[in-house]
């Protein structure tokens, strides 16, 4: 009876269990911390390479300035006079243009005036006048002229007696538009869009035949 009456405690754990636990539940907190560690260092990573890939395509595109184009778009004679003399040839003329600025960049470009000399046989017979004035960002200005040009300078010992004989006059205008692009109204880049035009005039229906420009 006696046996029946004692009672039945549970063993306590020992030491060598009680350290065996604690170094699990370490050994999991670190490999726990070891994983936030990598996690972040791998968020870090990717930002750091995203944030360098941004600022490379900003450099490669917004940051790269490029030189704006310089043309004519089109060419209509107003009115023509000629002197088909083989003494004392000339001609007269006056004609309505259109140029453009064409700015690929993400910042305006503003240009000083000038002037585009028109030539004839490398003589300048005439001038297009151009104001200051400015093409925004990835546009094209347009820019509207009339050019008067007359032969009096032209020498009596050219060419022009026998090219007004053959119907076609052949003009050139060549000229450079100096100004700065802006970027964000912090940089400034200077630019000088140059234009060299040929210009070809069918005399007998008093058009133009055709242009070139580089």
């Amino acid at each position: 009876m006696a046996e029946k009456d004692q009672q039945v405690f549970p063993m306590e754990p020992t030491n060598a269990q009680v350290n065996t636990d604690e170094e699990s539940a370490r050994v999991h907190s670190e490999v726990l911390r070891h994983k936030k560690r990598m996690r972040r260092l791998g968020c870090v990573a990717a930002f750091t390479v995203l944030l360098t890939a941004i600022i490379l395509a900003f450099a490669l595109t917004v940051m790269h300035i490029k030189n704006p184009k310089f043309r004519f778009r089109s060419i209509e004679i107003e009115d023509l006079s000629l002197r088909s003399s083989t003494t004392t040839p000339s001609f007269s003329m006056r004609f309505d243009a259109e140029l453009t600025v064409k700015n690929q960049n993400f910042g305006p470009f503003k240009y000083d005036k000038t002037a585009i000399p028109m030539s004839y046989g490398g003589t300048k017979v005439g001038e297009a006048f151009i104001s200051n004035g400015e093409a925004k960002a990835r546009s094209t200005k347009v820019i509207k002229v009339t050019v008067d040009v007359t032969s009096n300078n032209v020498s009596s010992n050219s060419n022009l007696a026998s090219d007004i004989n053959s119907g076609f006059l052949t003009l050139t205008g060549q000229g450079k538009l100096n100004g700065k692009v802006h970027l964000m109204k912090v940089f400034k880049k200077k630019k000088s869009p140059q234009m060299n035009c040929t210009i070809k005039i069918n005399l007998e229906n008093k058009v133009i035949q055709e242009w070139k420009c580089n």
